[in-house]
């Protein structure tokens, strides 16, 4: 089957993919754009899993602090190797990540954080489960996920702080 360099760069910016693997999606949904994007989700997610048991020891930690500093969070994010912590794409994660902690204020990073018997609602007390703010049709680990695919190492967030000012309580 002829797939168009056009329909292929189109996918590429969709999904972030190399552009082998958008035309192979390509090929193998028969020129649908919509399930080539379906069956590049599902092999990272597939990529992710086969990762998620590697030991993540180089990361970074970033700040963010929103605009009239007021709220500011810090989050560290770590990954396997110090050559993926200082790409673009790890780096805007890292940042959207803190975004999303100075904006939605979770309390635990993961569901398996929470206490046992916590009367707490986990899709918003725990960050990896909050609708991320910038597309709310996906979660945070979504977004994590997604990164894990196109970097092909595993990513974690180990911990975060949230700083509100004039608010103690606030800060974790």
């Amino acid at each position: 089957m002829k797939i168009s360099l056009e329909l292929v760069k189109e996918l590429r910016e969709q999904s972030g993919a190399g552009i082998m693997q958008c035309r192979n999606a390509l090929v193998e949904a028969r020129g649908n754009r919509g399930r080539a994007l379906e069956f590049l989700k599902e092999q990272g997610l597939l990529k992710a899993k086969e990762k998620a048991e590697r030991t993540t020891a180089e990361g970074l930690i970033e700040a963010y602090v929103h605009t009239g500093g007021r709220v500011g969070a810090m989050v560290e994010v770590n990954c396997e190797t110090d050559f993926v912590a200082r790409t673009s794409e790890f780096k805007k994660l890292a940042h959207q990540l803190a975004m999303q902690i100075a904006a939605m204020d979770p309390q635990f990073v993961s569901e398996e954080e929470v206490p046992e018997g916590a009367d707490i609602e986990p899709q918003s007390a725990c960050l990896l489960l909050q609708p991320y703010i910038k597309d709310p049709e996906r979660s945070v680990q979504d977004i994590i996920t997604e990164t894990i695919a196109r970097v092909g190492e595993n990513i974690k967030v180990s911990r975060f702080a949230r700083f509100e000012l004039g608010n103690q309580e606030a800060e974790k």
